[in-house]
């Protein structure tokens, strides 16, 4: 979440869309894994990992599209670490979905 949000900071002006989308997505991912960790049943698990799941895939995905632009923040390490991360974390939620 850290990464994404040093991101945030760094994109140009008239990205503010992709700048909340990211924002949104990255700080939903631990609460939403402390709720699903609180719940005590499996059903309310199953159907709050999935969720958290979509989140981290949608930060991924907007990573990829900061990556892309001609604009994009210098710190391609950033970009990196972050995706290396989010794909580490979706492994993770992909089997507790399981």
């Amino acid at each position: 979440m850290a990464i994404a949000l040093g991101l945030v900071e760094t994109l140009p002006r008239g990205l503010g869309e992709l700048r909340d989308r990211l924002t949104r997505a990255a700080t939903s991912i631990p609460p939403n894994i402390a709720e699903g960790s609180g719940k005590l049943d499996g059903p309310d698990r199953s159907r709050t990992y999935p969720i958290v799941r979509g989140s981290a895939m949608e930060s991924a995905a907007i990573l990829d599209v900061i990556g892309l632009l001609p604009r994009a923040p210098n710190p391609s390490s950033s970009l990196d670490e972050g995706k290396r991360l989010l794909v580490r974390v979706v492994e993770m939620l992909s089997k507790m979905c399981r």
